[in-house]
This record gives structure tokens, C-alpha cells and sequence, in this order.
């Protein structure tokens, strides 16, 4: 009598335990984002080698937990209505963007500690993506400025929602006031600015 293959068997085990790993450093790195790799392994409820036989290194595995973390924003925002009014269409964007930046500002925090900067802007890449054609929409309707660069205008939107969500995150925000800061924030920085008391016209910069 053949047996099976236990091959498929092993992937899948593989594969749950994997998934298992990285769930628990999203939940303990989110808590505290000095954990060890012994704290993630005890929430994950494996041992260490085990941890270690999937993720080699601390930063491979704060990595990993971050691209979940940003797999499932991405999954979230990809649904979003961006159409119509830009500005109307940013806060909505702001608003759903907030409530994930906050829930993993201290993930961030562990990442930006063990990845380099550069890798950081290419796992946000969609996200930045995402805002450029917006701010670009919002310059074709004569709504945002367009007298500073817009690389310039789409990292400073991604600084003041993980500024202020790591603000919240030490206490020195409310949480309840938090999206509306964002909000009043970035749409302050991004109004185009009047000229001799008219709304700035559309400009070329799109």
C-alpha cells in the first residue's frame, strides 16, 4: 500500500504556524515595540527554534509583520471612494488611512528601529501612490496648491499621520481629537493658497 505524500501536509502546517508567528508580532510589536523575539514566540505559543526555523532574524520578522500589516490596510482602502470633490474625497482618505496608521504606530516604530529608510518608502509605496493621484486630482480642480513639489506635499501628509499617531500612542494627543487634527492639518497644508485675494487657479504641477 502507497502512503501519501506527507509533503502537502508539511507546507500546510508550515504555513499556519508561519501565519500564527506573524500575527503574534503584529499583536506584541503593536504593544511594545522593544519586544524580543522570546515575547513573540511566547504570545505565538511555539518555541524559539521553532520561530527561528521561519524567521531567521529579529528585523526578517518585524519586516514580515509590518507587510501583513500593510497587506491588510491596502485590502481596506482599495474599496474606498476617491471620486468626486478632493478634498471631500481626502478626508475620507485621511480618515480611513488614521485608523490604521494608529493601530500600528507602534509596528512603525519597531520597523523604522531594524529596516532602512529606503525600504520603509518601498513597502508604503501603494500608500504613496495612492495619495499622489488624489493631490494630483485635487491640483487639476484648483483645490491644493501647487507652488511647493509634490513629492514634498505627499510625505508631509505621511509625517503628520504618523506623527500624530505616535503622539497619540504616548498620550499626548486624545484620541478622540486625533483624526480631526490630521484632517484640519493636512488640508490646511495642502489649500492652495489665494493670489491677491482669488483662489489660486489650476496649475501645471500634475
Amino acid at each position: 500500500m502507497v502512503s501519501a505524500d506527507p509533503r502537502p501536509r508539511r507546507r500546510a502546517d508550515a504555513e499556519r504556524s508561519i501565519a500564527r508567528i506573524v500575527s503574534a508580532a503584529r499583536e506584541t510589536l503593536s504593544r511594545d515595540p522593544s519586544a524580543t523575539v522570546d515575547d513573540i514566540a511566547k504570545t505565538a505559543g511555539v518555541g524559539r527554534m521553532t520561530l527561528y526555523g521561519h524567521f531567521r532574524t529579529r528585523p526578517e520578522l518585524v519586516e514580515a509583520a509590518l507587510v501583513d500589516a500593510l497587506h491588510d490596510g491596502e485590502r481596506m482602502l482599495t474599496g474606498l471612494d476617491l471620486g468626486g470633490d478632493a478634498q471631500m474625497a481626502m478626508n475620507r482618505l485621511l480618515a480611513s488611512s488614521w485608523l490604521l496608521v494608529a493601530e500600528s504606530a507602534a509596528l512603525l516604530t519597531a520597523a523604522q528601529g531594524v529596516l532602512t529608510p529606503g525600504r520603509l518608502r518601498e513597502l508604503h509605496n501603494a500608500a504613496a501612490d495612492r495619495m499622489e493621484q488624489l493631490i494630483r486630482r485635487g491640483q487639476r480642480q484648483g483645490v491644493f496648491r501647487t507652488d511647493l513639489p509634490l513629492t514634498w506635499l505627499v510625505n508631509a501628509v505621511h509625517y503628520i499621520l504618523n506623527g500624530a499617531a505616535e503622539e497619540t500612542r504616548l498620550g499626548r494627543l486624545d484620541p478622540a481629537d486625533s483624526p480631526g487634527i490630521v484632517i484640519a492639518t493636512v488640508q490646511a497644508i495642502l489649500a492652495a493658497p489665494a493670489v491677491d485675494g482669488l483662489p489660486q487657479q489650476p496649475g501645471t504641477n500634475t
